[in-house]
């Protein structure tokens, strides 16, 4: 089995997490130390993909 380091996709550090081959997060918050932001992503087959929230929208009245 191998295993990498999952990266931050905003800075491209490493986090303090690791990702086998058969590991599957859905909706994962993943943290980063360094740059101190929080970002949700889906990994399958160390394929890691990054989740866009949309925007909150002001409410009109």
């Amino acid at each position: 089995m191998s295993e990498e380091w999952i990266l931050c996709p905003i800075c491209g550090n490493k986090t303090r997490n690791k990702c086998r081959e058969d590991t599957i997060l859905i909706n994962y918050p993943l943290y980063c130390p360094k740059c101190k932001k929080e970002t949700l992503i889906n990994a399958k087959d160390l394929h890691i993909t990054v989740i866009k929230e949309p925007d909150a929208k002001t409410q009109s009245r």
